[in-house]
């Protein structure tokens, strides 16, 4: 909730929603669409402040990630062959223009 605990964030849109109210005045969602007055980060991928977990969240947002797999190296590999390709026909026919 916000400082003053007259209002909340709608968890939908992001907009500040007077405390009490049935509806977002912003995008139209309400209780039967899933917030309520106590909402605070629901819907939003933001995670509670009081749970939120920094080693977690590093070692996620550190993580080098999956290694490529061959068939990813075998798209680079054809790639790097075609544009090598283009390139050489490129040279060839700028020297074998006839004036």
């Amino acid at each position: 909730m916000n400082a003053d605990r007259h209002e909340f964030i709608c968890p939908n849109c992001g907009a500040d929603v007077p405390a009490g109210a049935e509806a977002c005045s912003e995008c139209g969602s309400d209780k039967k669409t899933g917030w309520s007055e106590n909402t605070v980060c629901d819907g939003t991928g933001i995670e509670d402040p009081e749970e939120f977990d920094y080693e977690d969240w590093k070692r996620r947002e550190l993580a080098s990630g999956k290694p490529r797999s061959p068939r990813e190296w075998l798209w680079w590999v054809v790639a790097v062959v075609i544009l090598a390709a283009l390139a050489w026909l490129f040279v060839i026919r700028q020297w074998c223009a006839i004036p």
